[in-house]
């Protein structure tokens, strides 16, 4: 019986410590608790999950090449006939930039102050965060329009109304002007550990925030040429000056820091893309000396670069697809902004007047011998195409649209996104219809289908504001 009493005596005592604080199990031991976490941890984290959801060539998400008509696919053609509906490739693609990007990215604002205490460091942080911000928004508003931005990041507010696209352009300008004023060249920034974009290269980012100002500037050229003009003068004379100022993500030979359209294709041993006619029939007219960094050719002998028709399907041996040596290379470089691009731009506000210095034409053969020389081609390459009266500024056929607008698609190349709102833009050059289109070419994403079930009054009063919530309905500074 002793036994006994000592064995109750010993579960009551345990039982009544046990009592007297229960809350104590509700903590999460493993946190490190709020503040503790590094902000460079969730710069770098952002930053990455942004170059992948850019890069990436994933059907779920990222099918910028196939509707810029690069690719097609071989065997489900869903996509490249303007499916954007089967698959949930909007609500992946808003949840990809919100919640994996600029979550990361605010609340790595939120931990600076606390972590740092060089002022200078400080404010070099807080711009390069912004910078990736501005960047990450620009994405949003060229994909859907009005999108939810001075309430997105609220973790307290579930259901953040929407705010206009055109409002949301002139703040990132604003936010631009702030932060390229804020970096010092002179004080250090993440490092070059944190900083996988550009090693903690300060003027790096002064030049990657007067190229987004750039390329800000002349999405609005048609549908408001003040804003543009203004923001392109200013920038003008601090963008990239020469391929050596590129804004390139280097990935690695290693997974899990893989180029992802690596692992998306050849690694998964995958053979869904092959290249259009639209795109290989106009480079082999023109010679184009950047072809075989393209693509490789047909596998079928004697079929060479022969293309697929847009949507119809096709044969992976029997037609052109994606080179292994580049842009299926397991370490293959993500271009986030290049000089090529800012030639283009600097071109085309040339036509239209601005004060930027040089010809169009000048500009237009340095963006054109730029995309070579970035490719892999020589200068005496460039030199030759650019003879060509088909290349040539002065005889190439088109306004100055149709000129800027085909030799910038093909500069774009592999850079889907950026290529499908520069077509949006200029309209050039024409691209044909898909054998099997669902709908027109789509001008936006429709809103996710979880903004629809979750946040249905704002979502409603969003698709109103911008003309309906379809793939169809052009956004504010797509005028023609």
């Amino acid at each position: 019986m002793k036994r006994i009493y000592i064995v109750l005596a010993s579960v009551v005592i345990t039982l009544s410590a046990c009592n007297k604080d229960l809350s104590s199990l509700n903590d999460n031991i493993k946190s490190p608790g709020e503040g503790l976490v590094p902000a460079s941890s969730l710069f770098t984290d952002g930053l990455k999950n942004l170059v992948d959801n850019i890069t990436t060539c994933n059907v779920n998400s990222n099918i910028f090449r196939l509707l810029s008509q690069y690719w097609t696919e071989t065997t489900y053609t869903d996509e490249s006939n303007y499916d954007l509906a089967t698959r949930n490739i909007s609500d992946n693609w808003w949840r990809n930039q919100y919640r994996f990007v600029l979550v990361n990215l605010e609340e790595a604002k939120k931990y600076i102050p606390a972590q740092v205490t060089d002022a200078d460091v400080k404010k070099n942080q807080l711009a390069i965060l912004d910078i990736v911000e501005v960047y990450t928004f620009s994405t949003l508003i060229t994909t859907y329009g009005n999108v939810p931005y001075s309430k997105a990041l609220d973790i307290n507010n579930l259901f953040p109304a929407y705010d206009d696209a055109k409002t949301i352009h002139a703040d990132l300008l604003k936010r631009l002007d702030a932060d390229i004023a804020n970096l010092n060249t002179s004080a250090a920034g993440f490092g070059s550990t944190a900083d996988i974009l550009l090693g903690d290269n300060i003027a790096g980012w002064k030049f990657f925030a007067n190229g987004l100002k750039l390329r800000l500037g002349i999405l609005v050229a048609d549908s408001d040429p003040a804003t543009a003009k203004a923001a392109i003068e200013s920038a003008a004379t601090a963008v990239l000056a020469s391929n050596a100022d590129n804004v390139v993500f280097k990935y690695l030979a290693t997974t899990p820091n893989n180029n992802p359209v690596w692992g998306d294709q050849p690694n998964s041993k995958r053979a869904d893309f092959i290249a259009t006619n639209t795109f290989t029939d106009l480079l082999t007219s023109l010679n184009d000396p950047r072809l075989p960094f393209f693509f490789d050719t047909a596998t079928t002998a004697g079929l060479g670069y022969q293309g697929g028709e847009v949507g119809a399907g096709g044969s992976y041996a029997k037609n052109a697809h994606p080179a292994s040596a580049t842009v299926y290379a397991v370490d293959a470089p993500s271009t986030l902004l290049s000089y090529s691009e800012t030639e283009f731009i600097l071109a085309e506000a040339a036509e239209r007047g601005y004060n930027v210095g040089g010809t169009a034409e000048s500009h237009y053969n340095n963006a054109v011998t730029a995309s070579i020389l970035e490719w892999g081609g020589t200068a005496a390459d460039a030199a030759k195409y650019l003879t060509d009266p088909n290349v040539a500024y002065a005889s190439a056929s088109g306004d100055y649209k149709q000129k800027i607008g085909t030799q910038k698609w093909i500069a774009l190349y592999n850079r889907g996104f950026d290529a499908w709102v520069e077509n949006r833009r200029l309209d050039q050059p024409a691209l044909p219809t898909p054998v099997g289109a669902l709908f027109e070419y789509p001008v936006r994403y429709a809103y996710p289908v979880t903004e629809q079930n979750l946040n249905a009054p704002n979502w409603k009063t969003a698709g109103a504001a911008i003309g309906g919530d379809k793939v169809t309905t052009k956004l504010f500074w797509d005028k023609f």
